[in-house]
């Protein structure tokens, strides 16, 4: 068999793709695990037979791919990449904080500007009016928050907590703020309740 050229001594024709090549002698390897004589021809062969097409693509008859020149490197895969992981809020803050949507926020938003402004800028806003204006507010709290998971006492809860909240912190910086930016015709109380109006807005837009 010493007269045979390397691609009959592979057993593939001198016009058999890379590819057939390559099988051909794993698949020889694998066949003749053991015949150290055997398995050392079909590597003699084979390197002969990627010789001569190296010397077949410096001609610029072929291109030979890398998967053929740099067989070592067939095996080798790209690593998954492992996703990171998103960072998320503690679960009790998701349960009471809320995602809202635009309108969410905005609809409220309107209710307690007008809500405001009433108790603003109605010359004739008595006590009367700002407790009537108050308890407007408490609804339309009660109403938005209800209404994202029809859970009414827990609703009624937060609302009630807001406006005891905003009431207290508005009644602190209400005397303050009007003597320092000299508002005299606004009075603590109008303050108050607008800081209530607002703590309200944030407790119905933002909480569940």
């Amino acid at each position: 068999m010493s007269h045979q050229n390397p691609y009959e001594k592979l057993g593939v024709s001198e016009d058999a793709s890379f590819e057939e090549i390559q099988d051909t002698r794993d698949r020889l390897v694998e066949q003749h695990d053991g015949d150290s004589q055997r398995l050392e021809m079909i590597e003699a062969a084979y390197d002969a037979v990627l010789m001569d097409r190296l010397r077949m693509r410096q001609e610029g008859k072929i291109k030979v791919p890398e998967r053929i020149r740099f067989p070592e490197r067939r095996e080798q895969v790209a690593p998954e990449l492992t996703p990171v992981p998103k960072k998320q809020s503690p679960a009790w803050l998701q349960k009471i904080v809320d995602q809202p949507s635009t309108l969410d926020v905005v609809i409220p938003g309107v209710w307690y500007l007008g809500l405001s402004a009433n108790s603003l800028f109605y010359r004739a806003a008595g006590d009367q009016v700002l407790q009537l204006m108050l308890v407007l507010g408490v609804g339309v709290s009660i109403y938005f928050l209800n209404r994202k998971e029809s859970r009414f006492g827990r609703a009624a809860l937060l609302t009630l907590i807001g406006l005891i909240v905003g009431l207290i912190i508005g009644g602190l910086i209400a005397s303050p703020l009007i003597q320092q930016l000299q508002l005299t015709d606004f009075t603590a109380n109008q303050f108050a309740t607008v800081v209530t109006f607002v703590l309200l807005w944030l407790i119905c837009s933002f909480l569940k």
